[in-house]
């Protein structure tokens, strides 16, 4: 059977990357194939010794998933770059690529599943924190997210922000919402795992929360390892195993001539590299 490769960012909280490495396991326990996991960047181990070990192990193809909620630079860049190293570096290796994890279902009912955890109820206004990205398109799923959920949740609104990269940020997106007249407002970070951003999402509304009086602020978890989460990531691997991938390249920067990033399109990419990182050397 061909196995199936899970490629992570990689964070450089060990929590974080430790939940990571436990998924690969879990999903691993899901499916009858080889499953690996790996990242790009600095967690161990690099997305360079999953190949290898995989590889090791009799495999001639492998049917990769980028562990990713939105198709940013990393999903559309970094990791296909990444893959195609190895396949120089393993002569006769072929790779199908997957696509990322998306506004899902299932990720849109585990949302809802942690809104409800953290207290959110028909009063309650909801501020989706993303990662952020310079590529618009990605910012622009986080919006459709937030949507989504406005529109399938008991909710009084949802509205969006980002932790770095682009506007509005956590607090401006909190001030949005208490200025819609929210008295309370639960935050719901918009990631997989806990790690840097995640807690800086969290401080960042703890922070804002402790200069209000009239607004009440919860925080609820991330994602989380989790078997909806496996396997949604097994039918990624299935439908990159049937060649079923329906990419989004309506707005991809790297295919259409954006205003302002017509620059970008047909750029070369290259994986990642990371001199100070000795996860990933330069060969």
């Amino acid at each position: 059977m061909t196995p199936l490769l899970i490629a992570g960012h990689g964070t450089a909280d060990t929590e974080g990357a430790a939940q990571f490495r436990q998924f690969v396991k879990r999903v691993a326990g899901r499916v009858e194939t080889p499953v690996g996991g790996g990242f790009i960047e600095l967690s161990p181990p690099p997305l360079r010794d999953a190949v290898a070990e995989l590889v090791t192990r009799g495999a001639s193809r492998l049917a990769a998933v980028p562990l990713m909620l939105v198709a940013a630079g990393h999903a559309k860049g970094d990791i296909p770059a990444a893959l195609a190293r190895e396949r120089d570096r393993h002569p006769g290796l072929s790779i199908v690529y997957g696509r990322p994890l998306g506004p899902h279902p299932t990720v849109l009912a585990l949302l809802r599943q942690r809104l409800g955890e953290a207290g959110a109820g028909p009063d309650s206004t909801v501020l989706l924190v993303g990662r952020g990205s310079t590529d618009p398109d990605a910012n622009a799923e986080v919006a459709k997210v937030a949507r989504l959920l406005a529109e399938t949740t008991e909710v009084a609104g949802v509205e969006y922000a980002f932790v770095s990269l682009a506007a509005p940020d956590t607090a401006a997106g909190l001030e949005r919402c208490r200025r819609l007249g929210a008295g309370h407002l639960v935050v719901l970070p918009y990631f997989l795992f806990t790690g840097v951003l995640p807690r800086r999402v969290e401080r960042q509304a703890r922070d804002w929360a402790a200069g209000q009086a009239s607004v009440r602020v919860d925080v609820a978890e991330v994602l989380g390892d989790c078997d909806p989460l496996a396997d949604l990531v097994i039918e990624r691997y299935r439908e990159a195993l049937a060649g079923d991938i329906r990419m989004n390249c309506d707005t991809c920067v790297y295919r259409v001539a954006m205003p302002h990033h017509a620059h970008r399109v047909g750029a070369a990419q290259t994986p990642h590299e990371h001199p100070h990182d000795h996860a990933h050397p330069h060969s």
